[in-house]
This record gives C-alpha cells, structure tokens and sequence, in this order.
C-alpha cells in the first residue's frame, strides 16, 4: 500500500475513547468493575489507551461512561494528561457510533482518534498513531482505520474484517470467506461523516459502510501486535506477549 504523508502539520490533537460498554463477555470480573477497568501487567486496560495518546502528542480526549460510572469517574478524575473530558451515558447506553456523536461537540470540527478501551497495541519503532496522522488525507478519506493480519494478533480469532488494495481503499469481507485485514480498534475519523446519522442508538459500522460506499474507507497496516482482551482468558496471554516485547 503506498500513500503519501503529509507530515507534522497534520497531527491530530482530540480523541475519543470508547468505554461504556458491558463487558459481558468479561463476566465475572466486570460484575465490580467496568471492563476499561480489568488491570494488564498491573495496569487497567484504559491506560494504555491514554498512554498512547500522550505519546502521539494528544491534548484533549473524550471517555464515555456507562458500566459502574463511579468507578470510572475515580479513576479518569486523577489523569493528568490528555485533558480528559467524560460523557455519561448512564441512562442509554448508544453504542459506539452513537455516544461518538454525543461526544461531537467536545472533539470539535477537525478530525480526531477513535480507540476501543479493551484492546490496545504494542507499536513498532514508531507510534502507530502518529503513523495514522501522518497518513491522514482529509482531501481522499472520511476514516482511516488500523488493520492488522492474523499473525499481529493476540485475544482474536474471528474470520476477520476486510479486503484492503493496493492503494489502501478497505472492502467489507465478502459473506463465507475470510479476510486477511482485522479492525484494531483505532481509527482517524472526519467528524462530517456523522452528517445523517441516528440520534438513537448505532455502531461505528453504519459510517464504515459509508465510507466504503464512496470509496473513502482507508486502512493502514499496523506496525507491531494488536492485543484484544474481550475475555478473561485473554488477560493472561496479553500478559505473556508484553513481557515477550520486553525481551
């Protein structure tokens, strides 16, 4: 895949994390607690999502709520830096394209990060944000997600996500076969792309499909292991590949 950088002066500077679901699948350790909560190596999930973004030179980011917001609001209370916003979604949970757009008038008008809070990366040599905002062309894409191939993966096994071509334009799996590409979890969104949508419930999905419609749905190949931990016995494995990146 080639694309062309543009450099430093396309750094983005907003994100919004995504940390109000269930964790349903993390019972019962997310019966007292919220899964953006469940500690790694010593650390809660969250952190490594923060961690990331300050890294990659993130100023201000958005964290949704729903799942025990007390908890939640302890913890993101103390973070010094991103300058952290929350929004609470106690009454109705809206799912990911939709507390994004609640969130909208707090990431304003310029495009921003999208992370899950129950997975994160270990980067290569270089941030894998900052390869996403250098990537970044507002002039071709509506969203720019991070992919990675099934043997960057860990905590995953599904059939996959997505067809992606030479020139970086991403296709849905076609129905019964597999794809060699998996949505990591961090994405650069045009905030125009939430034009039309729901004010109820919706997934990120809806405006992936979109995209790919007018064929303005990128991907970018991640550099370095994308760790999913969507179930209990993911924890330890995630463990053991980030003392394995330590070697």
């Amino acid at each position: 895949m080639t694309m062309n950088s543009r450099g430093p002066s396309n750094r983005i500077t907003r994100a919004m994390i995504l940390a109000a679901g269930f964790g349903t699948r993390m019972r019962p350790l997310t019966e007292s607690r919220p899964k953006p909560l469940i500690e790694v190596a010593g650390k809660p999930l969250i952190a490594y999502s923060l961690e990331a973004l300050v890294r990659a030179g993130v100023e201000q980011a958005v964290v949704n709520l729903h799942h025990h917001p007390g908890l939640m609001r302890s913890y993101l209370n103390a973070v010094e830096s991103p300058l952290m916003t929350l929004s609470d979604e106690s009454d109705l949970l809206l799912d990911s394209g939709g507390g994004v757009k609640k969130a909208l008038s707090h990431l304003g008008t310029e495009p921003f990060f999208i992370l899950n809070a129950d997975s994160f990366v270990i980067d290569g040599p270089q941030s894998n944000l900052l390869r996403l905002s250098e990537t970044w062309d507002a002039t071709r894409m509506d969203c720019l997600l991070l992919v990675a191939s099934g043997t960057q993966v860990t905590g995953y096994s599904g059939p996959g996500d997505f067809m992606m071509d030479p020139y970086g334009h991403l296709m849905r799996r076609p129905e019964r076969l597999m794809a060699p590409f998996v949505y990591a979890g961090v994405a650069i969104i045009n905030p125009p792309l939430f034009d039309g949508t729901p004010d109820t419930p919706f997934s990120l999905n809806l405006l992936f499909n979109r995209a790919i419609e007018r064929e303005r749905l990128f991907g970018l190949r991640l550099d370095g292991e994308w760790l999913h931990v969507g179930a209990p016995d993911a924890i330890h494995e995630a463990e053991l590949r980030l003392q394995l990146s330590l070697l």
